[in-house]
């Protein structure tokens, strides 16, 4: 049987307040200051050092992320919900989309946020370029909505946009849906909105002010059948209330539906159908302070019930356009969207060539929407991390802080992680350079003084690293530049990696000091699972690769391979990035020298025994699960005793040595290019990998896309690099491409959706969906851009 190579099992993450900390350790706020006071000078300085941001200038100018500044400004998503924009501020304008159908056997079938339970056929975008355009489909039960935006720059606030959503039956049934559309906005505590009511209950417009987006005006034009043809029957209702926060819209509108409304067509039959009325907060809401005390914030619903099919658009007008040419709707919308159509297939080719390279129409399609929901689902996010250090006697809340960067899965992972936005980036870097530096220094802006950066919302402790995968977005950057040195993007980087390169020193050596391992030149990672009697291996999660068979029993003898790797490789990277600055780069080559040196890397983790390289520590193969023994006395109940765990059980007791797993950690010396094309070990390596009673299956090395796109990269690397494997790599990598690319795309064919993890028995999608984070890597495998 096929030993499945080991994966990250992933957890949702949450955002926590401090009282929220506190409530969980049982810590009354009132003895905070009393704490502190206590402490010595030293004491409460070293407390604070995790909590003190970096000292260099900022990557980014303090006014680069505002309306007036960013040319991104409202084309980011809502980070949940499946159509909506907001400016990239902390206290954003936002609107977006929630639908319905109506007379269906399911009352409340509100759209809203993006659900893995939500039971939709597929949804994503089809088109999007990060910046002006999207085309987005939503395929639900027997209906389709296409959603589309164009953006238009002007005026001092960043210009108008429009939304143009198309309605289109999909069965055959006689009777078309009819379908209500909840088109919103909200000023998230700045700014203040206005209703305009046509009609006695049509909200013909919305006009607003706010910071950055000035005075405004949003107009929701009546539905039509088509761009040129008269509008439909239609029923109108809004709402205009306040919110206490954006998490609150979709209950707001859930508690405000009525059913007393009669949809009348001119012919066909009068039934009541459910719409907005009067918000009223549910009752244990309204009697007690809420727990949050910000400020409230205006929020504004248009509902339109239409039957299909139907075309409806909404205009957002910017109140410092001064010379706007005409109106950003109907022909011109739709001679604009052709436009930027045109211009985004021409560059998708121009920069991916998979035309050239001989795809289908159809496979060139899934490429395209592969890298639009990694645009599409670029994300703002503003807020505080909880930190712990070892001289702090609680979680300390970290300084405010912005973040923009991609997001795994706007349904299940609608947050940045630090060890995806490396592999993120790889590909966004290729289709825009500036989303790749605005991303980095974001990231690296949230630097504290010592070097580490926040990588969740979750407490966190200041000793635990992520893989630094944002070197290899910064590599790319860096061959961008070499390659073109005189084109004005690189001459951008350039000035972006001098502004960059002061925090980057200080991340390089928190790493090189606070995961080194028991032996000169070795690495562990900090942060294993402590409890080691409810797992059969205790977890890493800050390796990325979560529930890899580290050794069976932590300890600070342990030499992790993969961490060893990618020190290698950084080390490498900060050499060439300090050489491109003409600053001191000795030190980074003589460390990437070392780390690289092959006999080094045996020594440390090349186990004989096992053929492979392996990590190191205090471990026993013999261990098991085993069911414990709860003890109830005669004639007790058996409920109120606890319930029966699977413990730990040791059969052997545990040694150093090195660990006998075969899996991704084995393969990391060849992912990161460390192996001489002439190394024995690197026929070891390709041997095990085709092999399918270990590595290898017909739809790649699964279950991860990272991984088997590092693995792709590998072996093109060898396959190019002259040595006695060369051959034997070139022959691998046009198998294993060849079957990622395949399964990916016809799991998509299948399910509408790209997945976080593939079956290795079956090929099958699972995990989150869609996950358009690092699986969307297979268009740099099907471009062959390494």
């Amino acid at each position: 049987m096929r030993s499945p190579p080991y994966f990250t099992a992933r957890r949702r993450r949450r955002k926590l307040t401090l009282e929220a900390v506190h409530q969980h350790l049982h810590w009354p706020l009132h003895i905070q200051p009393h704490l502190v006071l206590l402490r010595p000078l030293h004491a409460i300085q070293l407390a604070n050092r995790v909590v003190t941001l970096h000292p260099s200038a900022p990557v980014l100018d303090a006014n680069s992320s505002t309306a007036k500044v960013s040319r991104r400004d409202s084309g980011a998503l809502i980070d949940l919900s499946v159509l909506g924009m907001k400016t990239r501020s902390p206290r954003s304008i936002v609107t977006g989309m929630m639908w319905m159908r109506q007379f269906s056997d399911l009352d409340m079938n509100l759209r809203h946020t993006c659900e893995q339970g939500d039971h939709l056929q597929s949804y994503g975008w089809l088109m999007h370029d990060g910046i002006t355009f999207g085309v987005q489909e939503i395929r639900d039960n027997d209906f389709t909505l296409t959603t589309e935006f164009v953006k238009r720059m002007g005026g001092d606030n960043g210009g108008d946009w429009t939304w143009r959503i198309t309605a289109k039956q999909d069965s055959s049934a006689p009777q078309a849906p009819v379908i209500s559309l909840m088109f919103y906005a909200a000023a998230d505590t700045q700014g203040s909105l206005q209703a305009h009511v046509e009609e006695r209950n049509r909200l013909a417009s919305i006009t607003g002010f706010s910071e950055e987006l000035g005075n405004f005006k949003i107009t929701f034009r009546k539905p039509v059948t088509g761009e040129l043809t008269s509008a439909k029957y239609a029923s109108y209702n809004y709402l205009q209330t306040v919110s206490p926060g954006l998490e609150k819209l979709t209950d707001i509108v859930k508690h405000s539906l009525n059913r007393r409304f009669v949809y009348s067509p001119p012919s066909g039959e009068k039934r009541h159908y459910i719409a907005v009325d009067t918000y009223k907060p549910p009752h244990h809401q309204s009697n007690r302070k809420p727990a949050d005390e910000r400020k409230e914030s205006d929020f504004v619903v248009h509902q339109v019930t239409v039957q299909l099919p139907f075309q409806i658009e909404v205009l957002f007008e910017s109140g410092s356009f001064h010379h706007r040419p005409n109106q950003l709707v109907g022909s011109i919308m739709t001679q604009e969207l052709e436009k930027r159509k045109s211009e985004f297939n021409a560059k998708f080719e121009k920069t991916f060539g998979l035309e050239r390279k001989g795809f289908s129409q159809a496979h060139i399609k899934f490429g395209k929407a592969a890298l639009s929901n990694m645009l599409g689902g670029m994300g703002y996010f503003y807020g505080q991390s909880v930190v712990q250090s070892v001289y702090n006697d609680y979680p300390l809340l970290y300084p405010e802080g912005a973040l923009f960067t991609a997001v795994p899965s706007r349904s299940f992972f609608p947050r940045g992680f630090l060890w995806d936005e490396g592999f993120h980036q790889l590909l966004l870097s290729k289709w825009d350079p500036q989303v790749t530096r605005e991303a980095i220094a974001h990231w690296i802006g949230l630097m504290n003084m010592e070097g580490w950066i926040p990588p969740e919302f979750v407490v966190q402790r200041n000793e635990n690293a992520n893989p630094p995968t944002l070197f290899l977005a910064l590599q790319e950057l860096t061959e961008q530049l070499s390659s073109n040195s005189d084109a004005p993007a690189s001459q951008q980087t350039l000035a972006f990696l001098r502004r960059l390169f002061p925090r980057l020193k200080t991340w390089f050596d928190w790493y090189n000091t606070t995961q080194t391992g028991p032996l000169p030149n070795s690495y562990r990672w900090r942060g294993r699972d402590k409890d080691t009697n409810l797992f059969l291996n205790p977890k890493t999660l800050t390796s990325g690769l979560d529930d890899y068979p580290r050794a069976s029993h932590p300890s600070a003898d342990e030499r992790h391979v993969d961490l060893h790797c990618w020190m290698a490789l950084s080390s490498g990277i900060m050499a060439r990035i300090a050489q491109l600055l003409d600053e001191p780069h000795g030190d980074y080559e003589r460390t990437h020298t070392v780390l690289s040196d092959n006999s080094l890397l045996n020594e440390l983790h090349w186990s004989e025994q096992l053929r492979a390289f392996s990590d190191f520590g205090n471990h026993t193969q013999a261990v098991s699960l085993q069911q414990e023994k709860v003890y109830v006395p005669p004639g007790q109940p058996r409920h109120q005793f606890p319930v029966a765990r699977l413990v730990r059980a040791v059969r052997r007791a545990p040694k150093l040595q090195y660990v006998n797993a075969m899996g991704y950690v084995s393969l990391f010396p060849f992912l990161l290019h460390l192996l001489q094309p002439d190394s024995p070990k690197l026929e070891h390596i390709l041997r095990d990998m085709r092999d399918s009673n270990k590595l290898w299956t017909p739809y790649g090395l699964p279950v991860w896309i990272n991984i088997n796109y590092l693995a792709v990269r590998a072996l093109h690397h060898y396959s190019s690099s002259e040595g006695p494997y060369q051959e034997k790599a070139a022959l691998l990598y046009e198998e294993l491409r060849t079957n990622i690319i395949n399964n990916v795309y016809r799991q998509y064919v299948e399910t509408g959706y790209i997945w976080e993890q593939y079956n290795d028995g079956t090929g099958r999608g699972q995990g989150s969906h869609p996950f358009t984070g690092w699986s969307s890597l297979t268009v740099l495998m099907m471009a062959e851009q390494y």
